[in-house]
């Protein structure tokens, strides 16, 4: 017997916490007799489990938790006891965190309207620096005979959508340490040949850097840890 019809299962994407809690609370309200495991209550334990694997295998939700094992060995009884246990500890600590997550967002939104914000402020030279930057890798990306067209297309997408960002008051610079993996990518591809593109990313990560540490008063001249001159040497390798 499924519990959960298609639209459910579709509709987790939307909001997974919420989902997933849905799916213990749903789970637990269609037990008879947990006392007294039957092969309807395996069924519909086993269901949620399915649910809740996929998910987390998946990577939908924020925190990875580990799922417990079903051995053949265990005995029908025994699977639904340690569904049923795991299904407990699930509910909780995904209620705990959907509090938190709505507690953070109920800060933000007093923040806004109070008209208190955190941001992240270049100087100018800095600023005009990063839009330099971006528009050679641009320029180096497009030339490059040796990345695929796909591979292309999304490393300029993604510099569009940080040049559509960039002013000089900011208050995410998510999408500047995102080109950490970018470098990352580009140079296991390129080689020696995306150095002048790894240097450029490792420029703006600096600016960014120092931008982030004026704004959370750190100490002046702070090194980035693991993204310093030293860690690229002479072959371009990071």
């Amino acid at each position: 017997m499924m519990i959960f019809d298609d639209d459910f299962l579709q509709d987790l994407k939307h909001d997974p916490i919420s989902g997933a809690i849905d799916v213990c609370e749903s789970t637990f309200a269609n037990m008879s007799n947990e006392q007294s495991w039957k092969q309807e209550e395996y069924d519909i334990l086993m269901e949620a489990y399915l649910i809740l694997d996929e998910m987390n295998k998946g990577k939908m939700f924020p925190v990875n938790f580990v799922m417990p094992s079903m051995l053949r060995s265990h005995s029908m009884s025994e699977k639904c006891s340690i569904i049923h246990q795991f299904l407990q500890n699930t509910l909780e600590m995904l209620s705990n965190l959907e509090r938190e997550i709505k507690t953070e967002k109920d800060r933000l939104v007093i923040r806004s309207k109070m008209g208190v914000t955190f941001v992240y402020e270049f100087s100018k030279g800095d600023l005009i620096r990063v839009q330099t930057l971006i528009n050679e890798l641009r320029d180096f990306i497009t030339s490059s005979e040796k990345l695929e067209a796909d591979h292309q297309r999304r490393l300029l997408k993604r510099l569009e959508a940080l040049q559509s960002e960039l002013h000089k008051r900011i208050s995410d610079l998510d999408r500047f340490w995102g080109l950490i993996g970018d470098a990352g990518v580009v140079l296991g591809k390129l080689g020696n040949d995306a150095k002048p593109i790894v240097d450029r990313i490792r420029e703006l990560v600096e600016i960014v850097w120092n931008t982030q540490g004026h704004a959370e008063e750190l100490p002046s001249g702070m090194k980035l840890p693991l993204i310093g001159q030293s860690h690229i040497n002479k072959q371009g390798d990071i």
